[in-house]
């Protein structure tokens, strides 16, 4: 697994799963600013562009690398438990199927499922710490996109046609059924109001939503719907700095959060021989530790990934779930859905709790201490199978990063491996030989996980969700 020992410097760029949301990070790197200003203003342009996935009324988490000091930051702005005001009288959830791989799965949406939201207040931290350029000018790309509306990328379409019963639930249904006729690839996606949201937004700052009109506004919205968030929920709610891991990776160390799948951790046990086994040994070895028990949900996530010209890294990963379907009245604002998740209901939960996630953006330094790659994905508990794949596609296999991302993948969920077209055919007869079912999936889907990334191999983002890789 050892590699040169000579750094090769990553070019500034950014790495998105939509077009707009890397356009909007390559403007404001052009405009002077941060690795952190870029990443922010692509996160608001999410808000617009990738709805299917993210919004204002989601969480996330933030992982930063400054150049300067080598020192990596993960930031926690996922959604809280709501309940602090003593009102938890939540009405019951919407069940609604959505079907994933032609299997129909269970989700919660309605006003019970909706979390204390951290993507304004994460956003805000991540440019009050890192960032150069005025807020106003990171949410300026954003608004613009409101105003005239997005195409929606043919892979968004996809996801779109599965989560239907979820997004266009209620006032979704106009958006992404204008006509009874769910959107398609190339047609137009529009939020009536987000742009009137995001200019008082760019004005007043995160604080809006927590402390200013726009979270009574979503009180009594919530509890309309038959939901228990509260005032002192919005103006309680703190972003968190959180541990950071790492694992050797051969001469590289990976540095990340602790995410319930535990990718970080999967990374340090990987066998030291598997980068020298062949491809049907390596397959089973990867297989074993990247056994996934039993959870497979969609996970309607997106991350951005950013390096400036001078090193600095930030990878913002973010959700909304399914959406909750409870949406802030002529703002065309979707609130997350995160207590209707299932693999996310832990026993600890309790008012003003972190939920867990299994989110995981990350950076991987070289032995000379710069910057190798910084990437992140969506996929629910597929995103560590995705990373890994990728990691060891840059930092092993030597592939470029398109090459990386694009290449085939396996997901372990029990006894079956999923996987995709294109998987080498002496791999899967390696792994059945194994006893390991196998699951041939006909297409490449969202499923497997939607990464973006930058590094030493270039800027990338998956085909999978759209994505695209711009470079300075």
């Amino acid at each position: 697994m050892e590699m040169s020992a000579k750094s090769q410097r990553v070019a500034a760029g950014i790495a998105a799963s939509h077009p707009e949301t890397a356009a909007a990070g390559l403007r404001i790197l052009r405009a002077g600013g941060t690795a952190a200003d870029a990443a922010v203003a692509a996160v608001l342009a999410t808000c617009v562009a990738e709805t299917i996935y993210t919004g204002l009324g989601g969480g996330g988490f933030a992982t930063y690398l400054d150049a300067a000091s080598g020192d990596v930051t993960c930031l926690d702005f996922f959604v809280s438990v709501p309940g602090t005001d003593g009102d938890r009288r939540a009405g019951p959830m919407v069940a609604v199927d959505v079907f994933f791989g032609g299997v129909p799965q269970v989700y919660s949406i309605g006003g019970a499922s909706v979390a204390v939201p951290g993507v304004p207040a994460g956003c805000g931290e991540v440019h009050r710490r890192w960032g150069r350029l005025p807020w106003e000018s990171l949410v300026a790309p954003a608004y613009e996109l409101a105003v005239s509306g997005v195409p929606l990328p043919a892979a968004h379409a996809r996801t779109l046609e599965s989560c239907a019963p979820a997004l266009a639930y209620g006032e979704g249904a106009a958006i992404y059924a204008p006509g009874d006729r769910l959107l398609e690839g190339g047609d137009r996606l529009f939020h009536p109001g987000l742009a009137s949201a995001l200019e008082a937004l760019a004005a007043e700052g995160p604080a809006l939503f927590y402390t200013g009109a726009y979270a009574s506004l979503m009180v009594d919205t919530v509890r309309a719907a038959g939901g228990s968030l509260g005032p002192h929920d919005l103006a309680s709610y703190r972003v968190l700095e959180t541990h950071v891991d790492h694992a050797r990776l051969g001469a590289h160390r990976v540095r990340a959060r602790h995410d319930l799948n535990r990718t970080v951790d999967t990374i340090a046990a990987l066998p030291a021989s598997l980068p020298d086994l062949p491809g049907p040994a390596r397959a089973v070895a990867l297989a074993a530790a990247l056994r996934d028990r039993g959870r497979q949900k969609i996970g309607d996530t997106t991350n951005v990934s950013v390096v400036d010209g001078e090193g600095n890294a930030c990878v913002i990963t973010t959700t909304m779930g399914l959406g909750a379907g409870v949406w802030l009245p002529g703002l065309g604002i979707n609130l997350n859905s995160m207590l209707g998740e299932g693999e996310l209901i832990t026993a600890d939960l309790a008012p003003g709790r972190r939920m867990s996630s299994n989110m995981c953006p990350l950076v991987v330094i070289d032995r000379q201490g710069a910057l190798a790659v910084a990437a992140g994905s969506a996929g629910a508990s597929r995103i560590r199978t995705a990373l890994i794949g990728t990691l060891m596609g840059v930092l092993v296999d030597g592939l470029d990063m398109g090459a990386a991302i694009q290449r085939p993948r396996f997901h372990v969920v029990d006894d079956t491996v999923h996987a995709e077209p294109g998987c080498p055919r002496e791999e899967l007869e390696a792994l059945a030989e194994a006893g390991w079912l196998i699951h041939e999936w006909s297409e490449i889907n969202h499923y497997f996980g939607g990464v973006t990334a930058v590094g030493a191999g270039g800027a990338a983002g998956d085909p999978r969700r759209g994505g695209v890789g711009l470079l300075l």
